[in-house]
């Protein structure tokens, strides 16, 4: 069995964030035709006991702990070396030196690069017959273009700075790289338009959801204490694209509509809520629950969810679980593009405050749990994992009946 290398920005498991939902489906399904080396770090300090789940998986791995507080001093030597702080940030010297090692192995002929940042590792390496894939996943440097919009000086020039020296390594990365990939075909499109010279290899792998998981039929306890006409946003609360969704629904969307249902409540879902998020359970029927166990629970028994993202770039999970949960969905057009909507009833776009408002009333006055199981049927279609891995075994050559299958 031949041996790959698997570098990711952040430890792939629990599966519980966006980015390593993609990273643990991605990294299970390529143990089944490789004998995968991990090389990962860990910013979260509870993600440690999750070590020996993810060396069952790999041949070897190399775990290294993360500060955010002291990587984010580090980043900041990018601006002396005129680089992409988002590199500094995720640069190690004993990572670099256990990669080396790895690709002295004389069966490593695969790498697989989860986050642009991480392609630093391989960059410099020029191992003859090596088929190296980078996952962008999003074109986290448009991300940051976007973060300048909504900041003031001396953030919206730091941000605008990141953004185009991000831009400059991820199209020096995409010429490097044998194939690079993306989560939706638009992120896949934005890129080539960013970057004309990148090789023809640039495509897309679509997420997809663990339907058998976020599932509907289990009977859920219900965490809102009988109140059926609850509204629920699910994610990472110290992520600055969903605390300014969270902000702007709370403070512009959620007072129309309690003005038409004065018992409607807001649950915002996720965990490290940062001061800012925890402030808003002071706001009429808004509350805040922190770090759950379960999400499950709490999208079963909302009406609806809510996605109201102002900045968000690829495909949002949370949009896909909740439909998984059969739970309509109101959400912006930026937190919806890359997922395909047509056909699908259970699914809203709104943008302003008083439209968000209005479509999410309809699903808030609807008839109850049961009448959204089409939203679930559709996404189960069209977003499942094992189809959507098919993209990555013809990119890396592997034919089906050379899987092998892993419990």
């Amino acid at each position: 069995m031949e041996e790959l290398l698997f570098l990711a920005h952040r430890i792939p498991y629990p599966p519980n964030k966006g980015d390593k939902i993609r990273s643990w489906h991605i990294l299970r399904h390529l143990a089944q035709s490789y004998r995968v080396h991990l090389g990962a770090f860990v910013d979260d300090p509870d993600d440690w006991r999750y070590r020996d789940k993810l060396e069952a998986q790999c041949a070897s791995t190399c775990l290294l702990p993360l500060s955010p507080r002291r990587a984010r001093l580090r980043s900041l030597s990018g601006l002396v070396q005129e680089q992409a702080l988002s590199l500094s940030y995720f640069h190690d010297r004993r990572m670099q030196d256990w990669v080396d090692a790895r690709l002295q192995r004389a069966a490593l002929r695969r790498v697989f690069v989860f986050s642009s940042p991480m392609a630093q590792y391989v960059m410099t390496d020029t191992t003859p017959d090596v088929r190296r894939i980078v996952d962008f996943v999003d074109v986290d440097s448009d991300k940051w273009r976007q973060y300048a919009e909504r900041k003031t000086w001396p953030l919206n020039w730091l941000y605008r700075r990141e953004g185009r020296t991000l831009l400059e390594y991820e199209r020096a990365v995409a010429c490097a790289f044998d194939a690079s990939i993306f989560v939706s075909a638009e992120e896949a499109a934005l890129f080539k338009r960013l970057a004309p010279e990148a090789p023809s290899g640039t495509g897309y792998l679509e997420n997809g959801v663990d339907h058998d998981y976020f599932t509907p039929d289990l009977g859920y306890p219900d965490p809102y204490d009988g109140c059926g006409e609850v509204l629920v946003f699910t994610g990472a609360m110290d992520y600055w694209a969903n605390i300014d969704a969270v902000k702007w629904f709370a403070q512009e969307v959620f007072p129309q509509i309690r003005d038409a249902v004065n018992t409607a409540r807001f649950a915002i879902v996720g965990a490290q809520p940062t001061r800012e998020v925890q402030a808003l359970a002071s706001l009429p029927g808004v509350m805040v629950t922190g770090a759950v166990k379960d999400i499950r629970p709490y999208l079963a028994h909302a009406r609806a969810a809510v996605a109201p993202l102002r900045i968000a770039r690829g495909v949002q999970n949370k949009v896909l679980e909740a439909m998984a949960m059969a739970r309509p969905m109101v959400a912006t057009s930026v937190a919806v593009e890359g997922i395909e909507v047509a056909g699908n009833d259970g699914l809203e776009i709104a943008d302003s405050s008083a439209e968000f408002a209005e479509k999410t009333l309809r699903f808030l006055r609807s008839s109850g749990p049961d009448s959204f199981m089409g939203s679930r049927r559709w996404v189960c279609r069209r977003y499942d994992w094992d189809h959507n891995l098919e993209k990555l075994d013809d990119h890396f050559g592997i034919r089906q009946h050379e899987r092998r299958h892993i419990a």
